[in-house]
C-alpha cells in the first residue's frame, strides 16, 4: 500500500506528541504549527486563524488525509468548565467565546481548504465536552452512558466550539457545497494516566477519570483507522461520524460501539488493569463513578 501523505495541525501539541512516533513510521508528514518545537523537527509555522487561506494552501496540496490537532488559547482564559460536575466550579469567562470563535475560524479554513485541494479526509481532535452538560447526570447516577445518538450540548465555550466544528464538519461531508469531504471527529476524554494518589480524595473525579482514560497505542489506534478506513459513509450515507476516545475501560460510560462497528477500532487497554495497583490502594467508595 502506498504511504498516504498526512498533514497534523497543532504538530507540536501533547496529542500530535502521542500520535508522531508511530505516524513517522506509517505515513509521509506534513506538520503545521504556530510555533516550531525545539524537540521537533520539520514544523512548518502556519497561523491558521489567518482568513487569507492563500497563505498556506501550499501544504495542503496532494495531501490524502488531515489530522486537525490544534485549538485556539489565550493566556489568562479558560474557556472550558473543569470539573463541571462539581457544585464549586468556577464561573465562565465571557472572553472565552472569542478564543474559542478562533478555534471554529481554523477548523472551517482546514475544512475549506481541504475541499478545494482534494483531501479526501479529516480527522479532528473533539472532546467529550461536547456532551460535558450529561456528565453530572453520568456520575451521580441519572444516565448511564453517553454514544453518538445523544444531543451535543455543553454549558461552556470549548465545548460550544467542539459541538460547532462536529456540525461544520458535517456540512462539509454533505456536499452542500461541492465535493464532500469524510470526516471524522474524536471526542478525546482522559488521554494521559490517571495518577490515584492526586486524584483519590475526589472519588468522583478520580473514577471518571478511570471511565474516560484512553492510552497512548488505543489513541493512535483510533486516529490511524479513522484515516484508512476506506467507507465511512453514516446510515444516510454521509461521510461523518463522531466517535468518543476511551480505551476498553470497565468503567466507561461513554459509548465507543460505533467505533468499533464503522472503523474496526478494537482497543488493547482497560484502565481498571493498567491502574490496577492505585486502584486497589485509592479507590475508597462503592459505585461506577459516584462517591
Amino acid at each position: 500500500m502506498a504511504r498516504k501523505r498526512v498533514l497534523i495541525t497543532g504538530a507540536a501539541g501533547y496529542l500530535s506528541r502521542q500520535l508522531l512516533p508511530v505516524f513517522r513510521e506509517r505515513y509521509d508528514l506534513v506538520l503545521l504549527d504556530r510555533r516550531k518545537a525545539h524537540d521537533i523537527d520539520g514544523i512548518i509555522e502556519v497561523d491558521l486563524v489567518n482568513p487569507d487561506i492563500d497563505t498556506y494552501r501550499e501544504y495542503f496540496k496532494g495531501v490524502d488525509a488531515i489530522v486537525h490537532n490544534t485549538r485556539s488559547t489565550r493566556s489568562g482564559v479558560n474557556t472550558g468548565a473543569p470539573r463541571q460536575w462539581l457544585k464549586d466550579r468556577p464561573l465562565g469567562d465571557l472572553e472565552g467565546y472569542y478564543v474559542e470563535r478562533d478555534s471554529l475560524d481554523m477548523a472551517y479554513h482546514v475544512f475549506r481548504l481541504a475541499q478545494e485541494e482534494g483531501v479526501t479526509r479529516v480527522v479532528t481532535a473533539s472532546s467529550n465536552h461536547a456532551t460535558d452538560w450529561y456528565e453530572t447526570k453520568l456520575h451521580d447516577g441519572r444516565m448511564d452512558s453517553c454514544d453518538h445518538t445523544t444531543y451535543p450540548l455543553s454549558d461552556n465555550f470549548y465545548g460550544w466550539a467542539k459541538i460547532a466544528y462536529e456540525n461544520l464538519g458535517f456540512i462539509f461531508a454533505t456536499g452542500r457545497f461541492g465535493r464532500p469531504v469524510e470526516n471524522i471527529h474524536i471526542r478525546i476524554v482522559v488521554p494521559r494516566a490517571v495518577d490515584g494518589a492526586k486524584l483519590a480524595s475526589n472519588q468522583t473525579t478520580y473514577k471518571r477519570d478511570l471511565a474516560g482514560y484512553i492510552s497512548e497505542r488505543d489513541l493512535q489506534q483510533l486516529y490511524m483507522k479513522s484515516i484508512e478506513t476506506p467507507d465511512i459513509r453514516n446510515a444516510d450515507g454521509v461521510p461523518w461520524h463522531c466517535f468518543y476516545g476511551v480505551s476498553d475501560n470497565t468503567r466507561s460510560c461513554w459509548s465507543i460501539a460505533n467505533a468499533r462497528q464503522v472503523i474496526g477500532y478494537a482497543p488493547q487497554d482497560d484502565s481498571e488493569r493498567v491502574f490496577a495497583d492505585d486502584i486497589a490502594r485509592f479507590v475508597t467508595s462503592n459505585g461506577r463513578t459516584a462517591g
